[in-house]
């Protein structure tokens, strides 16, 4: 007996079917990303590596797995206001082991609310999540319904939000206005909802480069461009002319000033971006983490660039060198407040603790580094973070506290690109958002920097009173 064609209704409930599904394995690895970080509090990146590596994103094509984190990251930038319009809907709070319940509901929400996704998609793709996962099928009909609200009412209520206020950890946006002023405070907040830029320091030619790639030289070493697809593909890459570095991570190496021939220590370096300037200024670089793994790409990003160095896997609390060294940088552990734009986690993964446990570590490792400086070197700190604890006051009490450490004011004219972020004591402070009146000076991550010189003489630097 030959096979029988299907008939015309179950061909339509098998298309139907099928295109229902369309998408799914993309959105339940956005959910485990999401569960990932809210429930276990782990990294974003990590888990995505590891999900790319042998877990759901795995078997997914390039661009489904970009989808995936875009929506965990949507999701996570966004969950204050995501969280309010689902308790707008709920009628009642959810009971029982709902499992990741929580987690589907807000990155269909995160899709529906922010995302250019068509709505009745998203929420059958929700709902299959549920339908398929036996502890939740129960709650297929409540997600279906509080979803389709979400659709019909959402963009309204979003309206009405305070989203700076929404998606910032009270914590966070007390440290910021009590450290910056409440203005600032928003306009770090609202920059925290955006995407950074992709920035890249070049080995020369920076106008050339950005032409070439189709980007903007926004200091004379840093091109600044759009990019969503592979790193890998863009041009220069595989010759080793650039590596990618946020504008404002690349000024320290700069602020050392000449270093040809001159022994420098580079704590806590992995990735690399910095050991990589300094090498391709000529100095004789010794680059310490206490990474195995972050010293292995850092390795294979000098290969590629054809650069050298020394690279020593230890705590850099623990190193003990021959010699002392001409200059050091320190680009202290901190809790990336800063860097916000590119890891919108860390709002969610961060706290007042973490900022108070790696306070301390910064003042630990700048006295070892103070302690690694020949009299007269150069020691350069910096953090990725808008915490005043981990920055300025850090400074103030650490040169305060009698450590053979001078301030070597930084001048305007040495930041060419980031002139305006020079503060009156001579620090580095650069923001994720445009100053007001300032337009055209290009945000970077949040950064702060402080130039030490060790014994210096008064006439060559001030010390902070």
């Amino acid at each position: 007996m030959g096979d029988c064609p299907l008939s015309d209704k179950q061909d339509r409930a098998t298309r139907l079917a099928r295109e229902n599904r369309v998408g799914l394995p993309a959105r339940r690895a956005a959910t485990q990303l999401v569960e990932a970080v809210l429930e276990r509090a782990r990294p974003l990146d990590i888990v995505f590596a590891e999900q790319a590596g042998s877990g759901l994103l795995s078997n997914l094509a390039q661009r489904d797995r970009a989808l995936a984190r875009a929506i965990a990251a949507t999701t996570l930038r966004r969950q204050g206001q995501i969280d309010a319009v689902f308790n707008t809907f709920l009628e009642r709070p959810l009971k029982g082991r709902a499992g990741p319940l929580l987690a589907i509901a807000r990155t269909a929400l995160a899709e529906i609310l922010f995302m250019d996704a068509p709505d009745h998609a998203v929420v059958n793709l929700a709902v299959h999540q549920v339908r398929d996962d036996r502890r939740l099928q129960r709650f297929a009909g409540l997600l279906n319904a509080v979803l389709r609200r979400a659709s019909e009412q959402g963009s309204e209520l979003i309206a009405g939000q305070d989203a700076a206020r929404l998606n910032t950890p009270a914590w966070l946006w007390d440290s910021w206005s009590d450290a910056h002023g409440e203005e600032t405070a928003r306009c770090i907040a609202e920059a925290g909802l955006g995407e950074a830029p992709l920035d890249l320091t070049v080995k020369s030619d920076a106008p050339g480069w950005a032409r070439r790639l189709g980007g903007a030289a926004v200091t004379p070493a840093s091109v600044r461009i759009r990019h969503h697809g592979r790193i890998e593909a863009l041009e220069g890459f595989d010759e080793g002319h650039w590596w990618v570095q946020d504008a404002a991570a690349a000024l320290p190496a700069r602020l050392m000033g000449d270093v040809t021939g001159k022994r420098v220590a580079d704590l806590c370096a992995a990735p690399g971006g910095k050991t990589a300037q300094l090498a391709q200024a000529g100095a004789e670089v010794t680059a310490l983490d206490i990474s195995g793994p972050r010293l292995r790409r850092l390795k294979d990003n000098l290969a590629r660039l054809q650069l050298r160095a020394t690279v020593i896997e230890t705590n850099a609390l623990d190193f003990q060198p021959d010699d002392l060294f001409d200059a050091v940088l320190l680009d202290a552990p901190c809790s990336a407040t800063g860097t916000i734009r590119r890891h919108p986690d860390i709002p969610r993964l961060k706290s007042p603790t973490d900022v108070e446990r790696l306070a301390d570590l910064q003042r630990r490792l700048l006295e070892k580094a103070a302690r690694l400086l020949r009299p007269g070197g150069t020691l350069l700190y910096c953090t990725c973070s808008l915490q005043a604890d981990e920055g300025e006051r850090q400074i103030e009490e650490f040169v305060a506290g009698g450590h053979r450490v001078q301030i070597d004011p930084v001048h305007p004219a040495e930041a060419a690109g980031l002139s305006h972020t020079v503060t009156a004591e001579g620090f580095l402070r650069t923001w994720p958002f445009a100053i007001p009146g300032m337009e055209d000076a290009a945000p970077a991550d949040g950064f702060f920097l402080a130039r030490l010189i060790a014994g210096g003489s008064q006439t060559q630097a001030r010390r902070l009173s």
